[in-house]
């Protein structure tokens, strides 16, 4: 297959990135499952927003100390000064945020200092994700393939001329492109508790590290406070961070609060695996008390039915919460524009490092830091772009990637560990 621009991955990153080139360019899209399997439609608490010009001190300084203060803030104030012209695209397209009146209705999520966070019940993401799917999909110059495993890009002197790949059935293939965009995920699929799909193992991390595009903080793994306890081995379901802004309290066996649920969910997470251990408990409580019943049902009906589902009642009592890795903050190096360190090759969304979260994400920040730079990312491509020179189409031997899973698992857990350890 030939295309013009290749973007692999089919989440509100990949999509937006579609959304935003040129009509006359062939784009082509390949997503590891199918089309609504990507992490972006789990988001569930929102999308910040800068409200106004008041607000922007605020917003800088709680993504700064969320993050440790090992911000790119370049990139920050990118992101939070296109913040609105995102949410305006979102609308256009169909996307329909809590309102309050004639205005949107805004939450607070731990470690922010103002509500500035727009939603969608308790189903933020999938309402965007589907609505940014079915613009996509109305395009003619767009064509989306899913069920189409990336196990190579083709490369030639440090430039990037496609992938190789394999469908569902293990036939192997060749896209050549003149431009390639990651947008594959995060790496939850690594790790035996995860809010991620399980198909999100890092392959552009592993690519990378293949073939020396240069990554950043690949040792910084967000831990989520809040997932539901349950016995059963698969995906973690998230208990969204915003139903600790709207009051839910943390609660150890004894119903003694242990710790301040705003702060940021590295502290919160940290402070719940000491009080497990402290009781030798596998899980802590966590009480929506102080949330009305109405509230409850209206912002949170997801939520609430999934946990009846489980046994529990979030109306009436508290449900068992345990951490669980949630979301990626390093990943492929890129500048404020997307462009990796290779000619050719973009990454945006959660496999791409620009360096907005530092060593921690604020909440909501992701949905809105992988669209902004998507945009840029696309917006970049169409600059400068040109045709790439013809090259001879690789013969793909499936003997050389037998094993390219485990390879590849073992290649991004051991660069982690390696990271992690230098740092300490």
């Amino acid at each position: 297959m030939k295309t013009d621009v290749l973007i692999v991955g089919c989440g509100v990153s990949g999509l937006y990135c579609a959304l935003h080139l040129p009509r006359d360019k062939k784009v082509t899209i390949v997503t590891k499952d199918a089309m609504d399997k990507s992490d972006s439609y789990l988001a569930q608490g929102g999308i910040c927003v800068l409200r106004d010009e008041q607000d922007y001190d605020s917003f800088f300084e709680d993504t700064l100390r969320a993050g440790h203060y090992e911000n790119n803030k370049q990139s920050v104030d990118i992101m939070i000064r296109s913040s609105r012209a995102v949410i305006d695209d979102l609308v256009q397209c169909g996307v329909a945020f809590e309102r309050e009146g004639d205005g949107f209705a805004y939450t607070k999520e731990g470690a922010h200092s103002a509500p500035r966070i727009l939603f969608h019940e308790d189903e933020t993401g999938k309402e965007i994700t589907s609505h940014l799917l079915e613009t996509v999909r109305s395009l003619e110059n767009v064509t989306i393939v899913e069920y189409y495993t990336m196990v190579d890009l083709i490369t030639k002197e440090n430039a990037c001329y496609g992938i190789v790949g394999h469908d569902q059935n293990g036939q192997y293939s060749t896209i050549l492109a003149d431009y390639t965009v990651l947008a594959t995920g995060g790496i939850g699929g690594l790790y035996d508790h995860s809010t991620n799909y399980r198909h999100l193992t890092g392959d552009a991390i592993a690519l990378a590290l293949k073939h020396g595009v240069a990554l950043q903080h690949i040792d910084y793994i967000q831990i989520h406070p809040t997932t539901l306890y349950t016995k059963g081995e698969g995906r973690e379901f998230l208990i969204s961070e915003s139903v600790r802004g709207e009051g839910a309290i943390l609660l150890n066996h004894k119903g003694q609060r242990f710790v301040n649920e705003l702060l940021p969910r590295d502290v919160v997470a940290n402070a719940i695996f000491e009080e497990m251990k402290k009781e030798g408990k596998p899980h802590m409580w966590l009480s929506l008390e102080r949330i009305p019943e109405e509230e409850i049902r209206h912002h949170f009906p997801h939520i609430y039915q999934r946990c009846l589902e489980e046994g529990y009642d979030i109306t009436k009592e508290p449900i068992p919460v345990v951490p669980a890795q949630h979301y990626f903050m390093g990943g492929v190096d890129v500048n404020e524009h997307s462009k990796t360190s290779m000619d050719r090759l973009y990454a945006v969304g959660e496999t791409a490092c620009n360096g907005v979260h530092g060593r921690n994400r604020l909440a909501s920040n992701s949905l809105l830091e992988s669209l902004v730079f998507a945009k840029r990312a696309a917006l970049d491509l169409t600059g400068s772009y040109t045709a790439a020179e013809r090259i001879t189409e690789p013969h793909v031997d499936p003997e050389m990637y037998k094993n390219y899973a485990t390879v590849y698992k073992n290649a991004v857990l051991t660069a982690i560990e390696k990271e992690r350890n230098s740092h300490e």
